[in-house]
């Protein structure tokens, strides 16, 4: 698919001069780019973008930035016929212990599948945030 809309991201203040950089992501890994890889985590709304930025206690300082973007080629996991053409499940992409599969294994499955759409081709992946609260 392709997306042309706007896109939002809440991002730590440290980040403010750069926010297209994914610095952030690449520092620390993300659930779908692997230490070292920056990444681009962006939502389709704000408050979603927001719960993304602040899952752990009560609101921390956050810069929000709003983009406008046209991007082609973007897997959409909504579709879950290409989800599992793809060998991956709406479970494996919510998994809660990614974080943990990441330690362990050096890379989590969400990671390493995100790294097959990109060798594939693919420049984005559309995916239901996972965060409390967040609508999409």
């Amino acid at each position: 698919m392709e997306y042309r809309g706007s896109l939002y991201r809440a991002l730590n203040p440290i980040y403010a001069r750069e926010p297209l950089s994914g610095r952030g992501a690449e520092l620390y890994g993300g659930r779908f780019n692997r230490k070292g890889t920056p990444a681009l985590y962006a939502s389709l709304s704000i408050m979603t973008a927001l719960r993304e930025a602040n899952q752990v206690g009560s609101l921390q300082p956050t810069t929000l930035v709003a983009y406008e973007a046209d991007i082609g080629n973007v897997f959409d996991s909504r579709d879950a016929t290409a989800l599992r053409a793809e060998g991956m499940t709406l479970q494996a992409l919510a998994d809660p212990t990614w974080r943990d599969r990441m330690k362990a294994a050096g890379e989590a499955p969400t990671q390493a599948f995100a790294a097959r759409l990109l060798a594939a081709g693919y420049h984005g992946l559309l995916v239901r945030s996972f965060a409390h609260g967040a609508s999409d």
